[in-house]
C-alpha cells in the first residue's frame, strides 16, 4: 500500500506547523521520521490517519494518497480509514478491559469474524505476533492495565494489527519503556515491517538506525532530507542533516 504525499501543509491557527512536505512511502518497510522537539515529524505523522482533524484550529493542505486514493476526500469514512491506518501511541493505552477484550474489540466492532472460535484464533494470534502469547496465555481475563509497561506497549501494537491495517504509525512507541522493553518492541517493528507498512516517530537516531529502511530528518517543519537509512546517517546530502546527526544542534 504505497503512500504519496505533495505539497503537505498544517497549520495551527497562525503557526505553520508543517511546510509543504512532499515524499513517497514504500509499503511493506519501515520508515523513520527524526528530527529535534517540534520539527513537525509528530504532525506530519497525524496528517495520515486525519488525528489533526481532532484539533481545534488546525488547518491541513494539500494531498495524501495511500495506493491512489486521497485519504482526505470527503467521500473517505474516518472510521474506515483508521482501520486500514492503526496508531500506536507514546504513552501504552490499553483499554480498561481484559487482554482478550482489548484484541478482540476492532474485530468484533467491525464484524471480522464469524463466531467465538474464529475470534479466539484471532487473538491468540495476534499475541502470538508481538511474542506475547506465553506471557499472558494464562490470564487472558485479566485487566490489560495490569501488565508491565512493555507488555501494554505490545498489546497495544496486537489491537492494532487485530484489525488487519495495511498501515502502522507509531508515535514515539518506546519512549517510556526501559531499555529491555525497547529492545522487544524494536525486535517487533522488523518483523512487522516485513508484513506492514510502519512509520514510526523517534528522537532516538540509533533506534532509527536500527529499525528503519527509510528516515526523514524535519527541521523547523520543513522535510530536509529523506532517503535510505544507511545514507542518511553515513552519508548525509545536507549540512542540516550532518549538523544534526553529529550533535552540533538539536
Amino acid at each position: 500500500m504505497s503512500i504519496k504525499v505533495y505539497d503537505m501543509n498544517v497549520y495551527y491557527g497562525s503557526n505553520h506547523a508543517l511546510r509543504s512536505v512532499t515524499m513517497d512511502i514504500p509499503e511493506t518497510a519501515v520508515t523513520a521520521f527524526i528530527g529535534a522537539s517540534g520539527c513537525g515529524k509528530s504532525t506530519f505523522l497525524r496528517c495520515f490517519n486525519r488525528m489533526n482533524n481532532e484539533i481545534e484550529g488546525c488547518v491541513v493542505e494539500g494531498q495524501l494518497s495511500v495506493s491512489g486514493h486521497d485519504v482526505y476526500h470527503r467521500s473517505v469514512p474516518v472510521e474506515g480509514l483508521r482501520k486500514r491506518i492503526g496508531m500506536v501511541f507514546q504513552k501504552a493505552n490499553p483499554f480498561p478491559k481484559s487482554i482478550y477484550d482489548n484484541v478482540a474489540y476492532g474485530p468484533r466492532l467491525h464484524g471480522m469474524v464469524k463466531d467465538k472460535r474464529e475470534l479466539d484464533m484471532l487473538v491468540k494470534q495476534c499475541l502470538k505476533d508481538v511474542g506475547l502469547w506465553d506471557e499472558v496465555k494464562d490470564r487472558l481475563h485479566k485487566k490489560g492495565t495490569e501488565l508491565s509497561g512493555g507488555q501494554q506497549q505490545r498489546l497495544c501494537i496486537a489491537r492494532t494489527i487485530a484489525v488487519k491495517p495495511k498501515i502502522i504509525l507509531m508515535d514515539e512507541p518506546c519512549s517510556a519503556l526501559d531499555p529491555i522493553a525497547t529492545a522487544k518492541i524494536e525486535d517487533l517493528i522488523l518483523k512487522l515491517g516485513k508484513k506492514f507498512t510502519i512509520i514510526i516517530v523517534t528522537h532516538s537516531m540509533s533506534q532509527a538506525q536500527r529499525v528503519s529502511d527509510k528516515t526523514a530528518f524535519f527541521h523547523l517543519g520543513e522535510l530536509v532530507e529523506y532517503g535510505d537509512t544507511k545514507q542518511i546517517f553515513n552519508t548525509p546530502a545536507e549540512n542540516q542533516t550532518r549538523n544534526y546527526i553529529s550533535g552540533t544542534f538539536g
